[in-house]
């Protein structure tokens, strides 16, 4: 598969999408998010990987839309182009996605790291919803995801004034799972993906699913949908073998079935 716009690798079970447009800071323009999608369909449905790690450069994540493709756009364009069915992909992919944050994650970039899964940030990384300043507003799940990671408050003063937060920031507001210097970012990022690897795939897939479910239903709805995902990793193999592991004192080896 042939990409322009990004990188893509697999080593064992983890794969890795890097973002490729340095010379514009990896904003996000129609084909990069394109091929996002067309990365995460092969790695759906390819059963040796488990998990991918998404990530940029040294000096940007990504920094945004690409604003030149805003140019003319009327709203009906805008409710009816492709864009929304790519948000909708990402979000829509069952394995876990671990977002490697250095430099510029703005706008775009800054939701497409919320749309991960885990997100490992280098000291040098900065996170904003400038979309304000354009005469606009975050349209990719930025005033929906946000407020559920730092709360009210400070989501309403990120996306009103458009103003960045440091790494640290971000990690004390609960933005980011961790921060580290930028030279420890992959090996910090590929070492979390490893031991989730190592884990059963199918109930890894599961509880993915569960705790994404506890975000958008009432407590009772996601309790009754955790029982149901929790009987059915009773019908995996990987079930009986961890059970076996277990009682047996040993590692377990998971294959995914």
């Amino acid at each position: 598969m042939e990409f322009q716009n990004i990188l893509i690798q697999v080593d064992g079970h983890v794969a890795t999408i890097r973002l490729n447009r340095p010379k514009v800071l990896n904003a996000l323009n129609g084909q990069t998010m394109d091929e996002l999608c067309q990365a995460l369909d092969r790695f759906e449905a390819d059963p040796e990987v488990r998990v991918v790690v998404l990530t940029g450069d040294d000096r940007a994540f990504a920094a945004g839309a690409d604003i030149g493709e805003f140019a003319g756009v009327t709203p009906v364009g805008m409710l009816e182009g492709p864009r929304g069915k790519r948000w909708e992909r990402i979000r829509a992919f069952p394995k876990p996605l671990i977002a490697a944050v250095s430099g510029y994650c703005l706008g775009g970039g800054c939701e497409l790291a919320m749309a991960c899964d885990i997100i490992v940030a280098s000291e040098t990384a900065r996170f904003g919803q400038p979309e304000i300043n354009l005469g606009i507003l975050p349209g990719a799940g930025g005033t929906q995801r946000l407020p559920r990671a730092v709360g009210k408050h400070r989501a309403m003063e990120m996306i009103l004034t458009g103003r960045h937060i440091t790494a640290q920031q971000a990690y004390e507001w609960g933005l980011v799972n961790r921060v580290v210097p930028p030279e420890a970012l992959l090996d910090e990022a590929y070492t979390l993906a490893r031991e989730i690897a190592s884990k059963a795939p199918v109930a890894v897939r599961l509880a993915k699913a569960a705790v994404l479910k506890s975000l958008d239903t009432p407590l009772e709805v996601g309790l009754d949908y955790e029982r149901r995902l929790f009987a059915l990793a009773f019908g995996t193999e990987d079930k009986e073998e961890g059970v076996r592991a277990f009682l047996e004192k040993r590692k377990p080896v998971f294959q995914g079935r």
